[in-house]
């Protein structure tokens, strides 16, 4: 089966009829590559799956929307091709639970910035097919959230957020909108920063694979 977004599989060290699966959303300008190269690092018992944006970058990353700047050099996002984004990622989970031995109630999205935004969008949208969501430097945008998703039934979904303090690409003052957001749909929420800029501190890292560990 040809899926339809382009991705990296590493399959777990220790197969059941159904394993957890975390899906690794990249960033803006990246790819599949990136995100995964701490794959290894992460829990045995997962699969983990690396996606690709489908908006081409030239010379070599990918977008899962465009961002446009004004004649005044102000940036916005293309919020339509988010939503077409929200969608497909959606759609890819469905095609993941068909293609691998995939527990349907154990979906983890890891987002990172863009793929962050998405993965609040993803979760939010479509409760249903989610269970975690590691929103990764990134924040909510509610303009790609689904019509009616406050009918849905959002309270088994649980988020780690994290945010470096100094980060240069996303102000932290957004990040830390996510959680009060979360909070008040009375969802369960870690939120932590750390003295980074736009990107994954060491400690960061661990702190989410700990988490994993204790909410799965």
């Amino acid at each position: 089966m040809n899926l339809s977004l382009f991705h990296l599989v590493r399959e777990p060290k220790i197969k059941s009829d159904k394993n957890p699966l975390l899906l690794l959303l990249h960033g803006y300008g990246s790819n599949e590559e990136d995100l995964f190269s701490f794959a290894s690092e992460l829990p045995d018992n997962y699969y983990v799956i690396s996606a690709r944006a489908p908006h081409p970058m030239p010379p070599y990353g990918n977008a899962w929307y465009s961002i446009h700047f004004d004649s005044d050099a102000n940036k916005f996002s293309d919020d339509d091709e988010a939503i077409e984004s929200r969608d497909r990622i959606a759609k890819f989970i469905d095609e993941l639970i068909e293609t691998y031995p995939i527990d349907p109630t154990k979906v983890t999205l890891v987002g990172f910035s863009q793929g962050a935004i998405l993965s609040y969008a993803v979760a939010l949208s479509n409760p249903e097919k989610i269970q975690r969501v590691v929103a990764l430097s990134g924040y909510i945008n509610p303009a790609i959230l689904a019509d009616g998703y406050t009918d849905k039934a959002l309270s088994k979904l649980h988020f780690f957020i994290s945010h470096g303090t100094v980060d240069q690409v996303i102000p932290v003052e957004w990040a830390r909108k996510a959680p009060e957001f979360l909070k008040a749909l009375g969802l369960d929420v870690v939120y932590n920063e750390y003295p980074v800029g736009h990107g994954v501190a060491p400690q960061n890292f661990y702190d989410f694979k700990n988490w994993l560990q204790q909410t799965l």
